[in-house]
């Protein structure tokens, strides 16, 4: 007997899936759309499954009530996990409603809600019209047309607005406010150092929270490391060791030192959500990845029956991990509370996005090999951060930020780690995907950090393929071989072995470039178990590092939609050259002070790469593309930029000032 889908087995009822209304079947999924094109994938699949054209479907947006628990929409997982369940639900649905003759969706309507997915017959396959097919997008028309569709454009009657005022610093307590504060247009909400203001008019909410500012007190300490020292202090600890390999390796003869800063999501929109408090009843709208996890977290953190809570997913400025979307839910009930009865409709401010959300960990790894007649006989790797993981749901704690500040706190729980059967998380993509001898490989998670990090775009994997890819060519240089050629002589896995060749061979990579100009390759297969990519940089490198071109090719299984296949990579990579150039969390010893555009630069249109995705033909399980071009990309720049100045960069982000230091010390 096959086995049933994982997602089907907790979501056993029928009606939580599929249900009809105004002559479509409306699917339900609990994967979110977040920019990445999910929602159209997915209901290719649903199509197929139910043997209906995608234009009969109307695909739900995720809800705590009307639809399944899915987890959190993350790690490249929502094909890969939504799509087997989609597929048994639909063979039920075809089994018991006939599609052959008139009148189907009707007999789907009919179905009993209650039918219960684990134990209903279930039809044979039917051919596939959709997956395979570049399907239009069914989110992009209203957004490239400006229609109200994101969170921020929701304009319930009785509408609020609101803003909260965080404290200067991650210490900072409120030491003084005068009790008869008043604002014009606005009503305070307090509850020890949580301070917001509701109001009918923006204008207004917006000057009050500006007063708000001017006029309360705070008590606030030092608590953040240097800067200029943070691998020091990622390695001092205390720490959470995680032995992933040990093989007793040889002592390497050769060794480097990589690094990473933190980083902020930096969404092009902040932050919003919408809260409206019914008696008992309390209805949430948010652009949260995971609505079950976060209902769970605001009724723990308020002490509710969790039945109580109605969560609804409303897309607004897309994510890359944990961001701030479930932190500003949690802020709009609170201020929603104050006024009952009223929809609150709350929005972060640029400065805070960039200082409150969380944040993607600094790193530091140390690599030693030895290679003796072009093969590499032993691996040492160990690397340092603090976790990457605080989202709702992680601990017990609701790890909600303004629940730190209420005047009864909920504290927030230190970072930790996704567990190994997910990924990991400091350690993700932390053993080299090659033959490389008898490896050791550890981790080290700092478990008392003042910074609160979590899950960001690849989590670990940015950085240790980065690292790992780096001292590749740091070894093929020592050995004299080709980059290509040391890879390819490492690689036994043919489908690796074949985007490594492909990504050189549609590069050009043996054409001649300018004296300024650099290429460099960077390969990873996601999590070990994933997406295979590989990419090709080419970099000129003379008052800055401008990346002009990257060829990107991956083998991601069987490809739903071709077209968001090759979105996802090229938005991966060209995220990555951010990242890996220009994006840098900066801090004094009490406070983040990249609050701006300015101060936090990112990569400018003028700058962004011309990228060209291939996607291999692959009959294999479909997996994500989303988190595949990261860390490649990061190494394929990293290793351009050292064949065009001849200078190993081994500090990300690689900026002027990088080179410059890294020229220096080579002196």
């Amino acid at each position: 007997m096959t086995e049933l889908p994982a997602h089907v087995v907790t979501n056993p009822r029928l009606g939580t899936w599929v249900t009809v209304a105004d002559g479509l079947v409306e699917v339900h999924v609990g994967k979110v759309e977040l920019g990445q094109g999910i929602l159209t994938a997915l209901a290719q699949i649903a199509a197929d499954a139910l043997a209906l054209p995608v234009e009969r479907l109307r695909v739900v947006p995720a809800h705590t009530v009307h639809g399944p628990d899915q987890g959190s929409t993350s790690g490249s997982l929502s094909v890969f996990q939504a799509g087997p369940a989609l597929r048994h639900v639909g063979a039920v649905v075809r089994a018991l409603a006939d599609p052959s003759s008139p009148g189907y969706v009707d007999r789907v309507g009919a179905l009993d809600p209650d039918t219960d997915l684990t134990t209903a017959p279930t039809a044979g396959d039917v051919p596939a019209a959709a997956v395979g097919r570049s399907e239009p997008r069914l989110d992009l028309p209203d957004k490239v047309l400006g229609r109200p569709r994101y969170l921020s454009d929701l304009r319930p009657e009785g509408l609020l607005h609101g803003r909260v005022l965080r404290p200067p610093s991650p210490a900072a307590r409120l030491r003084s406010l005068d009790p008869d504060w008043k604002a014009t247009g606005v009503e305070l909400v307090r509850d020890g150092s949580f301070l917001g203001v509701v109001g009918e008019r923006e204008v207004d909410v917006d000057r009050a929270l500006e007063q708000l500012a001017r006029d309360a007190l705070w008590d606030e300490e030092d608590t953040l490391p240097d800067e200029t020292a943070v691998a020091e202090w990622l390695r001092a600890g205390p720490h959470e060791t995680i032995e992933v390999l040990d093989e007793e390796p040889p002592e390497g003869a050769l060794s480097a030192s990589y690094s990473k800063p933190l980083l902020v999501h930096a969404s092009i929109a902040p932050s919003a959500a919408l809260a409206r408090w019914e008696g008992d009843r309390l209805l949430v709208q948010t652009h949260s990845q995971g609505i079950h996890q976060l209902r769970a977290a605001i009724a723990g953190a308020l002490d509710l029956d969790p039945t109580t809570v109605v969560v609804e997913h409303v897309e607004n400025a897309g994510c890359y991990g944990h961001n701030a979307a479930d932190d500003a839910a949690f802020d709009a009930v609170l201020l929603a509370r104050a006024v009952p009865g009223r929809p609150v409709l709350l929005r972060w401010t640029r400065a805070d996005e960039l200082s409150w959300a969380p944040l993607s960990p600094a790193m530091t790894a140390t690599v030693s090999a030895s290679i003796r007649d072009g093969r590499i006989s032993g691996w040492s790797y160990e690397v340092w951060s603090t976790g990457h993981t605080s989202r709702p749901g992680s601990r017990a704690t609701p790890s909600l930020l303004a629940g730190a500040h209420l005047a009864t706190p909920v504290p927030l729980p230190q970072p930790t780690d996704p567990p190994p059967a997910r990924g990991g998380g400091t350690t993700r993509n932390a053993v080299p995907g090659y033959d490389v001898g008898p490896r050791r490989v550890v981790g080290h998670r700092r478990v008392d950090s003042p910074f609160r990090t979590s899950a960001m775009r690849a989590l670990g994997a940015y950085f240790n393929v980065f690292a790992v890819e780096s001292f590749m060519d740091e070894l093929a240089l020592a050995a004299g071989a080709d980059p290509v050629e040391l890879r390819l002589a490492h690689l036994s896995d043919p489908r690796a072995a074949h985007v490594v060749a492909e990504a050189a061979r549609l590069s050009g990579w043996s054409e001649p470039v300018p004296d300024e100009v650099g290429r460099g390759l960077g390969y990873a297969r996601y999590k070990d178990k994933g997406a295979y990519c590989a990419v090709v940089a080419e970099v000129a490198v003379t008052s800055s590092v401008d990346v002009r071109r990257l060829t990107v090719v991956a083998d991601v299984g069987v490809v739903v939609n071709p077209d968001g296949a090759r979105n996802q990579l090229e938005g991966g990579a060209t995220q990555a050259v951010s990242w890996t150039t220009k994006e840098r969390v900066r801090f004094d010893r009490r406070r983040i002070t990249s609050t701006d555009w300015e101060q936090y630069p990112l990569l400018t249109f003028s700058e962004a790469p011309q990228v060209e995705v291939h996607l291999v033909d692959s009959s294999a399980t479909s997996v994500g593309a989303g988190e595949a071009a990261q860390g490649p990309t990061a190494a394929a720049v990293a290793n351009a930029v050292h064949r065009a100045l001849g200078v190993r960069v081994r500090d990300l982000p690689l900026d002027a000032a990088s080179v410059v230091r890294a020229i220096e010390q080579s002196e």
